[in-house]
């Protein structure tokens, strides 16, 4: 059974706009994927320990895929462009994250779907907003609809500009 995934790019080690373009690559030679949508790139401040600015990037992508195996896959393309573990929310090379998958509801501890924390973070709900904009984390209000009740801070969400 096919179902429609929405996903989460996010770079800032490297050349982060190559590392987001290889990732949609890669996900396009998966059997049984399809990227439907990409969004424009967007800078981001980091969270967390990192001072090193994220370039993310939502995705949606039609797959037939399990959300284990859609999972395994992200993590294979992270290693692939050369994510390595380490500390909570550091810099890396690359970031794959599944913010939905279908209308699934799934808590495992690998995988929590829709993504526990998409609503109130605007790195997430900016691009998002490019590819879907009527979808509703966690059952809540619209993308577009929270994205326009934040507080704009252009410290935090801003569209990226190639060659800055």
């Amino acid at each position: 059974m096919k179902r429609r995934a929405l996903l989460l790019l996010g770079a800032n080690l490297g050349s982060r706009s190559a590392a987001l373009r290889k990732a949609i690559k890669e996900l396009n030679r998966l059997e049984g994927c399809r990227v439907l949508k990409s969004s424009r790139l967007y800078e981001t401040a980091p969270v967390g320990p990192s001072d090193k600015s994220y370039l993310n990037q939502a995705v949606e992508i039609l797959t037939d895929r399990t959300a284990i195996g859609l999972l395994i896959e992200a993590k294979r393309i992270e290693a692939l462009m050369g994510r390595r573990p380490g500390i909570r929310w550091g810099a890396r090379a690359l970031d794959v994250d599944i913010l939905s998958y279908g209308h699934a509801r799934i808590r495992t501890p690998w995988l929590t779907v829709p993504h526990p924390a998409t609503a109130g973070r605007a790195f997430a709900l900016a691009p998002l907003n490019d590819v879907a904009p009527g979808f509703k984390p966690e059952g809540r209000r619209p993308v577009r609809a929270l994205l326009a009740a934040m507080k704009p801070d252009p410290r935090i969400v801003k569209l990226w500009r190639n060659g800055r």
